[in-house]
């Protein structure tokens, strides 16, 4: 086995810079591709379903919830 290293004051502060960035798109949609979209309607079983999910991950309970 390799001896463990330990992370220099560079990487500690790299590491922390690449923690604060947050996901962001490429682009921002077009005028178009905003309207295409508003044109679609939503499936209410999918949307149903979605909330269901959302509903049941906000009140779980037990190994793995985030505090």
């Amino acid at each position: 086995m390799p001896d463990t290293t330990r992370p220099t004051p560079t990487t500690r502060e790299a590491e922390r810079a690449e923690a604060e960035i947050h996901a962001q798109p490429d682009r921002m949609p077009t005028p178009d591709e905003e309207a295409d979209a508003d044109e679609h309607e939503l499936d209410p079983e999918v949307a149903a379903h979605e909330k269901e999910m959302l509903e049941r991950g906000a009140n779980q309970k037990g190994e793995g919830r985030v505090p």
